[in-house]
C-alpha cells in the first residue's frame, strides 16, 4: 500500500504536466485554397463542357439572384422547414379564430416562406384577405390554392368563394 500511493500520485502528476505542455499548432497549408482535410475536399467547379450541355442554365436561375441586374454569384434560397411552416399555420389559425385577421395573415405568410406552395396556408391567406376586404388579393390566393390542389379538400369552398367574389364585383 505504501508503494501504490506514491505511484498513483506520480502518475497523476505526469498527466497534469502533459496536459499543461504547449501544443504545437498544425502547419498552415502550402496553398491557401487547400483544405485542411484532404479527405473532405469537394471539387465544386463545373465540368469543362457544362456550358455546352446546359446552354440556358444561367437564365433558368436568373430570378434567384439577390437583386435585379446583379452579376453576383450569390443566389438567395429560402430555408425549407415544414415543421416551422406547420407551426406558423397553427398560430395563424389561433389568430383567425380570435378574428385577428392581420396577425393570422402574417403567420400564414411566414408559413409560405418556410414551405412555398403550402395549400392550407394559401387557402387561409385567401380567407384572411377576404375578411380584411382585399378582394383581389383573396381572389389571387383562392386561385393559387386551386392550382396547388385542384381537387383538394377545400377546392369546393374555394370555387364557392371565387363565385361569391365574382358576384361582388
Amino acid at each position: 500500500m505504501r508503494v501504490a500511493f506514491p505511484l498513483a500520485a506520480l502518475l497523476l502528476a505526469s498527466l497534469a504536466l502533459a496536459q499543461d505542455a504547449p501544443k504545437k499548432p498544425a502547419p498552415p497549408p502550402d496553398d491557401p485554397q487547400e483544405s485542411s482535410s484532404r479527405d473532405s475536399r469537394v471539387d465544386t467547379t463545373p465540368p469543362k463542357d457544362d456550358a455546352k450541355n446546359h446552354p440556358n442554365s444561367e437564365e433558368a436561375v436568373s430570378d434567384l439572384t439577390t437583386s435585379p441586374g446583379s452579376s453576383s454569384d450569390v443566389q438567395e434560397f429560402h430555408p425549407w422547414n415544414p415543421y416551422k411552416a406547420n407551426k406558423d399555420v397553427q398560430v395563424g389559425d389561433f389568430y383567425f379564430k380570435r378574428k385577428n385577421y392581420k396577425g393570422a395573415l402574417d403567420r400564414y405568410k411566414d408559413a409560405l416562406y418556410y414551405k412555398p406552395n403550402d395549400a392550407v396556408a394559401t387557402f387561409r391567406m385567401a380567407e384572411c384577405e377576404e375578411k380584411l376586404g382585399n378582394k383581389e388579393e383573396a381572389r389571387k390566393y383562392f386561385e393559387q390554392y386551386l392550382k396547388i390542389l385542384p381537387d383538394g379538400p377545400l377546392a369546393k369552398e374555394a370555387h364557392a368563394q371565387l363565385a361569391k367574389l365574382e358576384k361582388a364585383k
